[in-house]
């Protein structure tokens, strides 16, 4: 089992900057594949970043409306990964979620969420205009 745990959101206003954080605890050295998901109230969860580690090289996915905003990175050493948001938007409003899978070969859909099983219970992202 991998725990996951969120941290780093809250309320800025558009045009500002924040950091997500998900700790990763358990049987984290199988999960080689961590993913940023999120969900507006009565929208679907979307994918919105992902890195995947193969053969020591890391690969990195972004949705195409974080792409050049958003970015994904993660720390080995404490079993953490980062979502560095910029130039945040209200349409980014939405509770953010950290996945985990177990891809040996990074050959899943990164930002499937059927793609991942284990998930961290969210942090909220508001975004005012």
């Amino acid at each position: 089992q991998v725990q996951l745990v969120e941290s780093g959101g809250g309320s800025v206003q558009a045009g500002g900057s924040l950091r997500l954080s998900c700790a990763a605890s358990g049987y984290t050295y199988t999960s080689n594949a961590m993913g940023w998901f999120r969900q507006a109230p009565g929208k679907e969860r979307e994918g919105v970043a992902s890195i995947c580690t193969h053969s020591g090289a890391s690969s990195t996915s972004y949705h195409a409306s974080v792409q050049g905003r958003f970015t994904i990175s993660q720390n080995n050493a404490d079993n953490t990964v980062y979502l560095q948001m910029t130039n945040l938007k209200p349409k980014d409003t939405a509770m953010y979620y950290c996945a985990a899978a177990h891809d040996p070969n990074c050959v899943r859909a990164a930002l499937l969420s059927g793609s991942y099983n284990y998930w961290g219970q969210g942090t909220q992202v508001t975004v005012s205009s």
